[in-house]
């Protein structure tokens, strides 16, 4: 699969016709006759070839007229994997437009955070996916107000602000516009699966492109889990969530075909900042078929996958919370990092009420942790140097790290820093900066994996070697530290 895939008809037609998940969300099929739009793998009786037309996005449909389908609904899909491979300008505009920025800080907040004119960002936007980043913005927040209409009893006026709309009027013109149901009609036909569940807190599916592999998934977030701020309860990872407008506290759970996810928001207006964090932390927008089929054409690698396919790269909800506890790991053990952390989440993290029992704090911020003694750290001189510097320049802004990075000036920037060497900049790179191709041939687990099945094991050559996985040399490293008995690598019972 490839950039701009809607322009090749032919392909496109087959996918419908094959009724292929792993297309939905790369393309959206546009039927004349019924002025309705799908996803490839809609169950209807495919149209005829002729009263097909294609497009990059659910916006760009909406633009042109059509209607989501109410049988697959295609505004649901899994997004596209393009947006986390990509480092270019509409790659990083989609990532901050999944995160809300455009709802928060209109279109010139989203421009001047990727260092483009509005103009210039609203031209890339219409080539590639045939909407600008308002329209992008409005079929997210359509999305948003049919989850909330559809899982919740909140009153239609409060959905429509929590989902982003300057008003009730809006909101009832976009849902009737988009879905051809008034919103009250929507929650009418929604299916009741029994009661709605506990007050307050929200019940999701989060779907994925199969195969999914959710062992060394889960297991890498289990065992670095920080007390007070992450824990493993009853098949589920729980964690607490810094969001824009307040807090939130969500638990994941495996499922076949999808992701479980259990959400309780501060504030109702965080819903799709949250689910895009837990996406994006999942790896749940990636393309594992493609992904594996490259790294299948390695006949040292082709084993691994094929025993199990589907590894994600456990990502993050904090990209700053991950580049501290990057450096609370150099060295030393994960239990080690873990009680590190621990130690700063108490003393300096913000106090949260979990009504489950378990999680007690958010994460500290770097401007709590710019304000602490450097003396309390219990680490050696050289690696408190690096910490206590970190944490400044991202209190004072003097170094961004978000879904917006730039990530070869990021990792610029992170090199310049005292104490950050290759593998600590390429695990930020990988886990917080989302880049698919970070790759960490100085890991003790990538070294010990590589001399077990026989590839080079000096970093040089390694690395080398491993430029015929490009550009997933990110996943390589899942399948490789996959080779170790490590709990990271195991669902935890």
């Amino acid at each position: 699969m490839q950039k701009g895939m809607h322009t090749d008809t032919e392909r496109c037609v087959r996918a419908v016709r094959s009724k292929d998940a792993r297309f939905d969300g790369w393309f959206y099929t546009a039927v004349l006759t019924t002025g309705i739009y799908c996803r490839p793998s809609c169950p209807v009786v495919p149209p005829r070839p002729e009263n097909m037309v294609f497009h990059p996005s659910a916006a760009a449909c909406q633009q042109a007229g059509f209607r989501a389908c109410k049988r697959c609904r295609p505004d649901t899909s899994p997004g596209s994997p393009e947006w986390n491979h990509r480092a270019d300008l509409v790659g990083r505009a989609m990532r901050l437009i999944a995160d809300g920025v455009v709802d928060r800080e209109g279109v010139p907040g989203l421009a001047a955070r990727l260092g483009y004119s509005t103009r210039q960002l609203e031209r890339q936007l219409l080539a590639e996916l045939g909407a600008g980043p308002l329209a992008l913005a409005r079929a997210q927040r359509a999305q948003t107000a049919r989850l909330l209409v559809e899982t919740t009893d909140l009153p239609m006026a409060q959905i429509a602000f929590a989902a982003g709309f300057s008003s009730v009027r809006t909101f009832n013109d976009t849902v009737r516009e988009v879905f051809a149901l008034s919103p009250s009609d929507l929650r009418t036909r929604a299916p009741r699966n029994g009661p709605r569940g506990t007050p307050g807190v929200l019940s999701l599916r989060l779907p994925f492109r199969a195969p999914l592999n959710p062992d060394n998934l889960f297991g890498h977030l289990a065992a670095t889990a920080v007390p007070g701020v992450e824990e493993w309860r009853d098949g589920a990872y729980r964690r607490t969530l810094r969001l824009p407008y307040g807090h939130g506290i969500v638990a994941l759970t495996p499922r076949p075909d999808h992701i479980a996810c259990r959400l309780r928001l501060s504030d109702p207006r965080d819903l799709t900042v949250a689910i895009s964090r837990c996406r994006r932390m999942l790896d749940l927008d990636a393309d594992p078929v493609a992904v594996d089929e490259q790294l299948r054409t390695d006949p040292v690698l082709a084993p691994l996958v094929d025993k199990a396919p589907g590894r994600r790269v456990p990502r993050t909800v904090d990209e700053a919370e991950f580049a501290v506890r990057a450096v609370l790991g150099q060295q030393v053990s994960t239990a080690a990092a873990r009680t590190h952390a621990a130690r700063l989440v108490t003393a300096h993290g913000t106090p949260v009420d979990d009504p489950e029992g378990g999680l007690t704090h958010l994460f500290p911020t770097p401007g709590a942790l710019a304000a602490l003694d450097p003396g309390t750290l219990a680490m050696p001189r050289t690696r408190r140097t690096t910490f206590t510097t970190l944490v400044r320049r991202l209190a004072d802004g003097g170094l961004h790290l978000g879904a917006d990075s730039d990530w070869p000036e990021t990792r610029a920037e992170l090199l310049a820093l005292p104490g950050f060497g290759p593998w600590t900049v390429d695990v930020i790179a990988m886990r917080a900066l989302g880049d698919p191709d970070a790759f960490l041939p100085t890991d003790l687990g990538i070294r010990r994996a590589a001399r077990e099945l026989g590839l080079p094991s000096t970093p040089a050559a390694l690395t080398a070697r491993a430029a015929a996985w490009r550009p997933w040399r990110a996943y390589a490293v899942q399948y490789l530290w996959a080779t170790d008995s490590h709990p990271i690598n195991f669902l935890p019972v």
